[in-house]
């Protein structure tokens, strides 16, 4: 499986995405980023598993804590490949514009 294709599985889901949000605001404990999930601390710990995996989140073990980062290139390379789609709908978009801007104007319906 591709990294990019690594990233998007694991941005599939909604627990993943909130912990990389989590995330954006700077590193923090394992245990801390735990805390508002109503679910275990193993059910966490296999979210994070597979963010590892995927490049996303960088782990680093200082004795016994474990202290979780944002990797950014992952996530550079999901923007970039969705980038290219919003271009095209924005040329689609654009070109819509321009065609119903070139239409009359139909006349008001009488009363």
């Amino acid at each position: 499986m591709s990294r990019l294709d690594l990233a998007f599985a694991a941005l599939a889901d909604p627990t993943r995405r909130r912990i990389v949000a989590r995330l954006s605001r700077g590193r923090t404990r394992v245990t801390d980023l735990a805390l508002p999930f109503e679910m275990s601390l193993n059910a966490v710990s296999k979210h994070i598993k597979v963010l590892e995996r995927s490049g996303i989140v960088k782990r680093e073990r200082l004795g016994r804590e474990h202290y979780l980062q944002l990797h950014g290139s992952p996530l550079r390379e999901v923007v970039q490949w969705v980038s290219r789609y919003e271009r095209f709908w924005n040329e689609k978009l654009d070109a819509l514009e321009e065609f119903l801007a070139n239409q009359p104007d139909d006349e008001e319906p009488s009363p």
